[in-house]
């Protein structure tokens, strides 16, 4: 692990990965002592979504790192274009051998899936707690369609930023629209063509199971390590998701009955961007519980 020195906070940290891979990622708050939460952002994001619960977690005495998955943000893409989850989790599994210190995980949408299955294999002694934001295994494949559909429908990129959050306020339109585009940087990347495309790989979009059947024995794989999980676990879904509804929280309460909900009334499946102040709250609130 390498430090890469930065005049403000957060620091920027590199990590090997399972296949050779760097995979990068934003360190709050000191470099050692306080409880450390691990943040996975969702599939298409970069680690930037974490930087507000990522500052206030730091603020509140402990320490947050986020990382861009593989092929997202400045994490390398993979030139076989092995993007599926069980590589998405060897990665972070290798990333706690480096840190060598027990984490909360936190994880949203892919990230919260993810997180899912390191826990299980990590075991309590190095993934102390788990938050799954707008996820959980047996979630509504439509919602969850609707999403990749965005991903899919702009692979030619953008001609400016303005238009970029005309196609995000079009896909939200329950979220409140920056004044300003300019933060959309974090996340898009100007090529020498002039437009704007998303900062993650293209392959990652290509199906990383081959049919139904190898999908739900997936999702039941998740159920069972769901199941089994020692350690504190909770899920915070936002009221207007379409990914997670009443009836997936249901379901998976049958399966792991001592899961904590947490609902944010004004959020959809983005729940960091639709209520911000609510999510940031949110998961403070439930990483200091689960590391008291």
């Amino acid at each position: 692990m390498t430090i890469v020195e930065t005049e403000r906070s957060p620091r920027t940290l590199r990590f090997e990965g399972a296949s050779g891979n760097t995979v990068v990622g934003d360190l709050w708050g000191p470099e050692r002592g306080g409880v450390l939460t691990l943040l996975l952002h969702g599939g298409g994001q970069t680690r930037h979504s974490w930087r507000r619960a990522g500052a206030a977690l730091a603020e509140g005495g402990g320490r947050a790192l986020a990382l861009d998955a593989r092929g997202h943000g400045d994490s390398d893409w993979i030139p076989d274009g092995d993007y599926r989850a069980s590589a998405q989790a060897a990665d972070v599994l290798r990333v706690l051998e480096q840190l060598g210190e027990p984490v909360v995980l936190v994880g949203a949408s892919m990230g919260g899936l993810t997180g899912l299955a390191v826990a299980a294999e990590a075991g309590p002694e190095r993934a102390s707690g788990l938050v799954l934001v707008d996820i959980v295994p047996g979630f509504d494949v439509s919602g969850g369609a609707r999403v990749q559909g965005f991903m899919q429908s702009h692979r030619d990129g953008f001609a400016s930023l303005e238009e970029a959050a005309d196609a995000v306020s079009a896909y939200l339109p329950h979220q409140e629209r920056p004044k300003s585009p300019n933060g959309l940087r974090r996340n898009l990347r100007q090529r020498e063509d002039g437009r704007w495309y998303w900062h993650w790989d293209p392959a990652f979009l290509t199906p990383r199971v081959a049919d139904e059947g190898e999908w739900r024995r997936h999702v039941e794989g998740l159920e069972r390590a769901a199941r089994d999980l020692s350690v504190p676990l909770a899920v915070i879904r936002g009221a207007l998701s379409d990914v997670v509804g009443a009836a997936e929280v249901a379901a998976f309460l049958e399966i792991a009955p001592r899961t904590r909900v947490v609902e944010l009334r004004d959020a959809g499946h983005t729940a960091a961007g639709s209520d911000n102040y609510a999510f940031t709250r949110a998961v403070v609130d439930l990483v200091r519980d689960m590391s008291g």
